[in-house]
């Protein structure tokens, strides 16, 4: 038995991303994205309360989503950064769609603020 379809989490190169923001603004997390290595996910900060994480699944939902669509990575990227899966929770950050140059330095990204 197989599970969701899902986009590969690792990548070594660079990684197009988009971040995520709490009802009240604050940044809960990232989605990242690699074509090359068909890479996605969601990068959230340790620590957060258990309403951001809960916030959180939304987008990881809309990554599976993507995946079973056929989408590339960054086409997904690009279209939640247009507000397809914002909610009264959390929403795409507008202007926060942007470029790191690895997947480690996207999950160095300040968020809390």
């Amino acid at each position: 038995m197989t599970g969701p379809a899902t986009y590969n989490v690792g990548t070594d190169g660079p990684v197009v991303y988009l971040s995520v923001a709490d009802r009240k603004g604050t940044v809960i997390g990232h989605v990242g994205a690699n074509d090359e290595h068909d890479a996605a996910g969601w990068v959230g900060p340790p620590g957060l309360p258990a309403n951001a994480v809960n916030a959180g699944g939304r987008w990881v939902r809309a990554l599976r989503d993507g995946k079973a669509r056929q989408l590339a990575p960054t086409a997904l990227v690009a279209e939640l950064a247009r507000g397809s899966n914002d909610s009264e929770w959390s929403h795409a950050v507008p202007g926060s769609f942007a470029e790191a140059p690895t997947l480690t330095a996207l999950k160095q990204q300040p968020s809390g603020g």
